[in-house]
C-alpha cells in the first residue's frame, strides 16, 4: 500500500485540467495499492480525490476544520467536497472551529506527515497566504517527504481575490 497526498491550488487554469488529471492518473496509477490523502479542497483536491477513487483508491481525508464547508466559494465545490467526504474510507477533522490560515497550514502539515510522496499540484511561485501550497511543500521537505509537482508547461494560474 502507498499512501500519497496531496497539495496544491484551489484557482487551476481551466485549460490545463485535462493534463494534470493525466498527469495525475500516471502518478497514481504507478503507486499500485493506493491510499489517497486529501484535504478535499476545490480545484487541485477534488481532482486529486476523483483520480484516486477512479483508479479503485481509498480516500482519507484531513479536513482543517469543523465548519470547513463555509470556506467554499460555490455550491459546485461544497456538493463535491460532501460526496468525496461521504466517500471516504476515513476522515480525521482538527481541532479548528473555523476556516484559518492556521487551520490550513495544520491540514497541509497533516497531509504530509502521513505521505509517503506528495503531489504539488502547484505553478511554483510562494504562498499568498498562510498554509499555501508552497509552504506544504517546504513542510514535506523539511520531513523527508518526497514531493513530486505537477504544472503544465505555460499553464498560468487563474488568481481568484
Amino acid at each position: 500500500m502507498t499512501t500519497v497526498g496531496v497539495t496544491g491550488h484551489q484557482d487551476l487554469p481551466a485549460g490545463a485540467v485535462a493534463e494534470i488529471r493525466a498527469e495525475l492518473v500516471s502518478v497514481l496509477a504507478a503507486a499500485g495499492d493506493l491510499v489517497g490523502v486529501s484535504s478535499l479542497a476545490a480545484g487541485a483536491d477534488q481532482v486529486f480525490a476523483e483520480v484516486t477513487l477512479e483508479l479503485g483508491g481509498r480516500l482519507e481525508a484531513v479536513v482543517p476544520c469543523a465548519d470547513y464547508e463555509t470556506s467554499f466559494a460555490t455550491d459546485a465545490a461544497a456538493s463535491a467536497y460532501r460526496k468525496m467526504l461521504a466517500r471516504a474510507t476515513a476522515s480525521e477533522t482538527l481541532d479548528y472551529p473555523a476556516p484559518t490560515e492556521d487551520a490550513y497550514l495544520a491540514a497541509g502539515r497533516r497531509v504530509a506527515e502521513r505521505s509517503e510522496l506528495l503531489v504539488a499540484i502547484w505553478d511554483g511561485n510562494p504562498s499568498r497566504g498562510r498554509g499555501g501550497t508552497a509552504d506544504v511543500v517546504a513542510y514535506a521537505g523539511q520531513i523527508g517527504v518526497p514531493v513530486r509537482v505537477i504544472w503544465p508547461a505555460g499553464a498560468v494560474r487563474q488568481r481568484s481575490e
